[in-house]
């Protein structure tokens, strides 16, 4: 005749051995892990658990190793094929021997001044994937990836700014007794066109990716306020522009707006469109006769212009990144649940027989 067992007296260190677990109680799970803190753009490198203070500094050191030896590598396929070619050898002349007045407006000294640039691109994320440091979409905005939707938005209000405002200045001009003579029959006009299409964008976009990206996250690694990693990197972004006094302030007044934009709208796609648009206008209309894109010196007036341009675009942009609920923080990922754990030891009452084996 089968009868239920007394009641089992509660175990002083848990169940004891061969008994079953459910019998000793119920599984309490346990509290989950708190979620990680969402982050501002230029702070994004403090996202991954690889991140350590000197880890984007030797991003940098791998960068600059790979470019130099890019560069070295380019420069020598390069005297290999102009030799015997009159044309090129002057230009590679131009822009190696002569940086101070280099003639932008010779498609083959155009194409070379690009590709030192856009190399920078492939190099800076080349690195930071060497180093996993941080993922390489993080570079580009608080999503890890490009915002494509945002980027078209953006560029086509960037168009829209800059086509009033250079529009405005030549009106003035002819108003002034300036005459608007664009040369269509310029002998260069298609090819610098064309180049400029080709090659402009992925200029703008590396030296964004550099001095936007990870120069921004490099100094957000370290000093926790925005405003260190968008003003530190500008007085760099200057020393690459060979321009005046007016052409500096007004080169550093951009690199200002292009790093609060970053971290405004949580990515590079404002500052890309501004700066593709701005780049591919200017080196459009020179191949039209109409700017000199090889001119060094700058105005007080053209100085002011281009503060209003860029302050109209960042304002219409905040607007419209707020109308759309851009979103400004990293998400962080869902917390893994933790496993179960036993809760108390509770006494099985009368009914509880212990299960057969």
């Amino acid at each position: 005749m089968n009868t239920i067992p007394p009641p089992y007296p509660p175990p002083a260190h848990g169940p004891q051995p061969g008994a079953h677990p459910a019998y000793w109680g119920p599984v309490v799970p346990a509290p989950a892990p708190i979620p990680a803190e969402p982050l501002e753009y230029h702070r994004l490198a403090r996202t991954y658990g690889a991140y350590r203070w000197w880890k984007p500094l030797m991003v940098g050191l791998i960068a600059l190793g790979l470019y130099v030896g890019l560069m070295l590598l380019a420069g020598i396929v390069f005297v290999f094929v102009a030799l015997g070619n009159p044309e090129l050898e002057a230009s590679m002349d131009a822009v190696v021997m002569d940086t101070t007045n280099i003639d932008m407006s010779d498609p083959a000294v155009f194409m070379l001044s690009m590709a030192t640039l856009i190399v920078m691109l492939p190099v800076i994320l080349l690195a930071t994937r060497m180093m996993n440091v941080q993922k390489v979409g993080s570079l580009t905005s608080v999503t890890g990836r490009m915002r494509w939707g945002w980027l078209g938005q953006c560029m086509v209000v960037a168009l829209a700014v800059l086509a009033l405002s250079f529009g405005l200045s030549f009106a003035l001009d002819a108003v002034a007794g300036h005459g608007f003579a664009p040369d269509f029959n310029a002998p260069d006009m298609w090819m610098m066109l064309a180049l400029t299409l080709l090659l402009v964008p992925f200029q703008a976009t590396a030296e964004e990716y550099v001095f936007r990206g990870y120069l921004m996250q490099l100094i957000g690694g370290w000093l926790r306020h925005p405003a260190f990693a968008i003003l530190l990197p500008i007085p760099l972004f200057m020393a690459g522009h060979m321009y005046d006094i007016y052409g500096q302030l007004d080169v550093g007044f951009f690199a200002l707006a292009a790093g609060w934009l970053a971290w405004r709208t949580g990515g590079l796609e404002a500052a890309i469109a501004l700066h593709v648009v701005n780049n591919s206008v200017i080196f459009g209309l020179g191949a039209i006769g109409l700017v000199d894109v090889s001119a060094t010196e700058s105005d007080l007036p053209s100085l002011i212009a281009s503060i209003i341009t860029t302050s109209v675009f960042v304002l219409v942009i905040v607007k419209l990144a707020n109308r759309r609920n851009i979103q400004r923080r990293s998400v962080p990922p869902a917390p893994t649940p933790a496993p179960a754990s036993p809760g108390p030891w509770a006494q099985p009452g009368p009914w509880d027989a212990p299960p057969a084996h």
